[in-house]
């Protein structure tokens, strides 16, 4: 009776097969469906606070990775930003930018009108219902919004203290860096940081020149083992600094020339390059440049390019990103700009235009992205890609007989 009530509870622990247990193609299905668990894409960092996904709800084994991406992108506080006014106890309240300076735990959400708070998120310490609400709901009582957040903040032992601690201890990485390297010599460091300054100087010219990094074969008997490789392998042949910390002088584990460095490297790259040009464009009016289209593997993605004036008068073109959208409808595409924005500080109310190709779902005077945008504000008008007009003309002065077109 008592193993009947134990089973069902519990269930019976399946026996393993002899066939599972054998064929290593099922281990390899195992592993490769672990490492897709666990990946973590640069979209899922996302900027507004309420679309954000619970820090607990992502696996283990990148929680780490997820909080010190967030706190590496630093709070979402949009500046300059036109904050809409609600109607509290008769009369009309809104959230104030200054209160960013009072409280750099603030993060403002536009997509909700509502406040949230960044550490507690990264480390929740408990469900009490005063931090859920700068959690999960968002505070929007605007009447008393000073009193409120001190009354988050609280004392030395409350949640948001606690979490206050773990969010500095857990940027501390300097520290953690010098235990580790405490176990080195300081020759070891030389060498690393020649290693590294190497490598980004390959990967800087790979990405200035626009060529592919990696080749069809890159195994130790190959003749071409792609454009990184060959090149680092040609920065040790002409310099005997790199070549004494690079190739068979090191570990394997420790070359910095894996396609994971690689692609870390060109994401700093990338990362460095766009927060010029949003620095670049705060403060000023812009305009929006958007075309959406499907990549190889036919995932529907987004191109950005900002336009704006610098300051020697002369017009300026940025790409900053392709973004990866669920569908091509214009809310899809309205939520990726709104997200962009809040990720990087800009704010709709400085965009003066926006120029989009003649589909439906941009131009559309309803429910197009143009009339989505032009709804939250009127002074970004829109103009049909100049590119996209040509095009148009191309194709129908081409559909006419030759004949009629040299007569």
């Amino acid at each position: 009776m008592k193993n009947a009530r134990m089973t069902k509870y519990y269930g019976k622990i399946p026996k393993p097969s002899m066939e599972t247990s054998s064929n290593p193609s099922n281990t390899n299905e195992t592993n490769k469906r672990s490492r897709e668990e666990v990946e973590l894409s640069e979209d899922e960092i996302v900027g507004d606070p309420a679309l954000r996904k619970p820090i607990n709800d992502y696996s283990v084994n990148i929680r780490e990775e997820v909080r010190r991406r967030y706190i590496t992108k630093g709070a979402c506080q949009p500046k300059g930003q036109i904050f809409p006014t609600t109607k509290i106890c008769g009369h009309m309240r809104k959230f104030h930018e200054k209160w960013f300076g009072d409280f750099d735990w603030l993060e403002y959400s536009a997509s909700k009108d509502a406040a949230f708070c960044l550490w507690c998120y990264l480390f929740p310490t408990g469900n009490k219902h005063g931090d859920d609400v700068f959690i999960n709901h968002g505070f929007r009582n605007w009447k008393k919004a000073c009193e409120s957040f001190r009354d988050h903040e609280g004392g030395s032992n409350s949640r948001h203290n606690h979490a206050r601690v773990q969010f500095e201890l857990f940027k501390d990485q300097r520290h953690n860096v010098n235990n580790m390297w405490s176990q080195h010599t300081k020759q070891d460091e030389i060498d690393c940081r020649i290693r590294l300054t190497a490598v980004a100087d390959v990967i800087r010219f790979l990405l200035k020149q626009g060529l592919a990094f990696r080749g069809h074969d890159e195994s130790t008997t190959s003749n071409n083992r792609g454009n990184f490789l060959e090149l680092v392998k040609w920065y040790c042949e002409h310099n005997d600094e790199v070549n004494k910390v690079l190739n068979l002088k090191v570990p394997g584990n420790h070359q910095l020339t894996s396609p994971k460095i690689q692609k870390e490297i060109v994401n700093a790259c990338a990362t460095e390059v766009r927060n010029i040009i949003v620095n670049e464009v705060k403060g000023k009016f812009f305009s929006i440049l958007i075309d959406e289209s499907r990549d190889c593997s036919i995932k529907e993605q987004m191109a950005m390019v900002l336009r704006y004036v610098d300051d020697g008068g002369e017009v300026i073109e940025r790409f900053v990103g392709v973004v990866h959208v669920t569908d091509t409808c214009a809310s899809s595409l309205k939520s990726a700009i709104d997200n962009f924005f809040a990720k990087h500080g800009l704010t709709m109310s400085r965009v003066r235009g926006q120029g989009y190709d003649g589909a439906s779902n941009m131009r559309g005077e309803l429910n197009g992205l143009k009339q989505k945008i032009l709804d939250e504000n009127k002074y970004a008008f829109y103009i049909h890609c100049f590119a996209h007009q040509l095009q148009l003309v191309v194709v129908a002065t081409s559909s006419e007989d030759a004949s009629e077109r040299f007569d």
